[in-house]
């Protein structure tokens, strides 16, 4: 079992019953450093920064008792995603949907489109038409997909929320 998955496992009592979910677990630092931890949650309705400092002191002090990388230090940080963070859980393209997203497939497309609905199994993003001229239409070989595009989760590359200020 990986730095990660053991985390996740001291983690799991301290999500309030699945009330918070893990979006990411990151061990970074080198031999003889000290290594920075980085666990980034979630919820439904989002996560404060009181929940994050909870969790982290839990979680921190439990890794210290287990003295859980030996003696090497460790700095602990815990906090939500943030804006720009990709979209890797499903319960993250819930909590999105109506706001713009911009989806890169794995299949190497790029689209940008509303979030329309989300089910077990992938997403509807809901595409505009390309504002493209009449001239250049007639040069393309394929015209960019428009209207509700489904995508599996499995097909997703990367999903981001882009930021619109009206």
């Amino acid at each position: 079992m990986n730095d990660q998955q053991r985390i996740s496992q001291l983690l799991e009592p301290h999500l309030n019953g699945g009330e918070y979910y893990i979006v990411d677990i990151q061990v970074a630092g080198r031999q003889g450093g000290t290594l920075k931890v980085t666990v980034l949650l979630d919820s439904d309705v989002g996560i404060t920064i009181d929940e994050c400092a909870r969790i982290s002191r839990q979680l921190g002090n439990q890794m210290d008792e287990l003295n859980f990388f030996g003696e090497a230090p460790f700095n602990l940080e815990v906090s939500s995603p943030g804006v720009g963070f990709p979209l890797s859980q499903p319960r993250q393209f819930t909590k999105n949907v109506g706001r713009t997203l911009k989806i890169e497939t794995t299949g190497g497309q790029t689209l940008v489109g509303t979030l329309a609905s989300v089910d077990e199994s992938g997403i509807v993003l809901d595409v505009p038409p390309a504002n493209i001229s009449k001239t250049k239409r007639k040069t393309l070989t394929e015209l960019p997909p428009e209207g509700p595009q489904t995508l599996a989760f499995d097909t997703i590359r990367k999903a981001t929320v882009e930021i619109t200020f009206k």
